[in-house]
């Protein structure tokens, strides 16, 4: 008889259920002749300190999942999953870009949060809508607050900006 530590066993059993609902998040952005390939990508340290301090937020993990989103043979878009710390517990999130590194849609895929959910509301995830690395990403002048979510707000925002900041210099390396 295996053992396994817990660790282990709570991960799978945590990690079906999101993948399942980013990957239905994705098909359900893309037309019916899309199919997706999920990879996981080891954030190198050199890079990964240098979107840190543009983005003023640390990555939650050294490597992240991301999908090809392909129509036919070609790659249409990425979509990229992470995580940013809430309050006390993790907000999982996806930003699907396009081949160029704008963004097309943004979404909430878990938040364990008991406030601050509003940050999942389409109205205030579509101001990402079409922003880049060019773009700026500050709560009050170019993103809105929500009153009671602060903390949500600012910690998202800073892990959207990373997502795209962090496409950038690795698109070129996307399988």
């Amino acid at each position: 008889m295996k053992y396994y530590n817990l660790f282990f066993i709570l991960s799978v059993l945590i990690a079906g259920p999101i993948q399942d609902a980013s990957e239905k998040y994705i098909v359900e952005q893309f037309p019916i002749d899309t199919k997706i390939v999920m990879h996981t990508l080891q954030l190198e340290k050199k890079i990964q300190s240098k979107i840190q301090i543009l983005a003023k937020q640390k990555f939650y993990r050294d490597k992240l999942y991301y999908w090809n989103v392909f129509n036919k043979d070609s790659t249409i878009a990425y979509a990229f999953l992470d995580n940013v710390k809430g309050k006390s517990m993790p907000i999982t999130f996806m930003v699907i870009l396009d081949k160029n590194g704008s963004i097309i849609n943004t979404s909430i895929i878990k938040y364990r949060e008991a406030y601050g959910g509003e940050v999942s509301s389409e109205r205030w995830l579509s101001q990402f809508v079409n922003r880049n690395n060019n773009s700026s990403y500050k709560i009050g002048k170019n993103i809105d607050g929500i009153t009671g979510a602060t903390i949500s707000v600012n910690s998202l925002s800073k892990g959207i900006q990373k997502i795209v900041l962090l496409f950038s210099h690795i698109k070129d390396d996307l399988k």
